[in-house]
């Protein structure tokens, strides 16, 4: 058996998983490397946890470099070209040759669609976090927006989820009855690919707090105070906070990789893309459902990392037995879950089948302080399992 080397981009959910499984199972004689522009690895969870004061960003943040002790290879720098046909990476004035591609990229944030002011904040990072976090505790009276700005996004119950915090927050300082709250959407319900019944449960938990939901609406533009919506629709705000539209990065926008979507299209069982050894796992796929709702258009699967990390297994595992000789045969499920931060130390609880027939199979449990500390302690595990 000859050596082979394995190539993982993208020091995320996804990434770290796979590395490290592949680390677990495989000899010594195989490189595993791992390559991500940025040294440190962020637990975005944990985010909105940090824009209300419950983390600080050395909580939720571990450098990559950690996996090295684990035997797996890390090197830091952006990735300037992927040539399935050299079967290389390009980086840092250097070529790194694979026997094994997996592209774990994620999705980028077009941030240039919003202009920098002291009003308009980008909640979906760890500096717009901490930005956002200033900004709430020094506001006591106006109107604040939360703003999807496109489809598909990553972590879909997070604007949700953030509203309900911002919420819980207000009501603690006993001045909820100055902020008025809303959210624009594209969307025609919150989590639409969970389905219709957990979208209008969603809905009517958030208008019984008094958020306002407004779907369906798309982003044209946005100023100092106002957001410009298609149809000639707009929206005033004090404080505006950002999920900006998402694409892939640049450097899979450059490969043959990709379809109309804008995203790298895979077999969802074997995550295999259609280049022979070359796997895309996480935000940056586009997989299609096998079912879908009386009245939508067909699904694809969200963006989460949950997705992510299930997928990581199913390719480092068939890698595995591909190298050792055996049948490749584990396959992704479909399966996934969700906690939903409500306020109050309370979360609710999603999972479901995403491939079920004749749509998505996806329940949603009673609230409690349970799910809440169920979040506290996924958040610790994985902290500690994979660095």
């Amino acid at each position: 058996m000859s050596a082979k080397t394995i190539v993982v981009l993208g020091g995320g959910s996804g990434g770290i998983v796979c590395a490290n499984e592949l680390r677990k199972k495989l000899g010594g004689e195989h490189r595993i490397i791992l390559i991500d522009k940025d040294e440190e690895h962020t637990f975005y969870p944990s985010l909105l946890w940090l824009i209300f004061g419950l983390r600080k960003p050395e909580q939720i943040k571990r450098s990559l470099r950690a996996l090295t002790k684990k035997g797996i290879e890390f090197i830091q720098g952006e990735v300037t070209e992927i040539s399935t046909e050299k079967k290389s990476i390009s980086l840092n004035r250097q070529n790194i040759n694979y026997d094994e591609l997996i592209i774990s990229l994620g999705a980028e944030l077009n941030t240039k669609a919003f202009p920098k002011t002291p009003k308009i904040f980008n909640f979906y990072c760890l500096e717009g976090a901490k930005l956002s976090g200033e900004a709430i505790n020094n506001f006591s009276n106006g109107k604040i927006v939360i703003f999807i700005g496109g489809m598909p996004f990553k972590c879909p119950a997070a604007p949700y989820e953030f509203a309900f915090l911002i919420d819980s927050f207000f009501k603690n300082r006993n001045i909820r009855g100055r902020i008025s709250i809303e959210i624009y959407t594209p969307e025609t319900l919150p989590m639409p690919t969970a389905g219709p019944q957990i979208g209008n449960m969603l809905k009517q938990m958030l208008e019984s707090r008094q958020i306002n939901f407004n779907p369906e609406y798309k982003f044209k533009s946005v100023d100092e105070g106002k957001i410009y919506f298609e149809n000639n629709k707009t929206a005033d705000f004090d404080l505006l906070f950002v999920v900006p539209p998402h694409t892939a990065p640049e450097v899979v926008k450059k490969t043959n990789l990709i379809n109309e979507s804008g995203w790298i299209p895979v077999d969802r069982e074997t995550l295999k893309t259609k280049f022979e050894n070359v796997y895309a796992i996480g935000d940056v796929t586009t997989i299609k459902l096998p079912g879908q709702y009386k009245t939508d258009k067909p699904l694809n699967l969200p963006k989460a990392g949950v997705f992510a990390h299930y997928q990581a297994e199913v390719v480092a595992e068939n890698i595995v037995k591909e190298i050792n000789g055996q049948k490749p045969d584990k396959r992704y499920s479909g399966n996934g879950y969700c906690f939903l931060e409500l306020g109050s130390h309370k979360a609710g609880f999603a999972k479901g089948n995403f491939f079920a027939t004749p749509s998505p199979s996806v329940a949603i449990y009673s609230s409690g302080k349970i799910w809440h500390l169920g979040k506290i302690a996924f958040e610790k595990w994985w902290l500690w399992k994979w660095f």
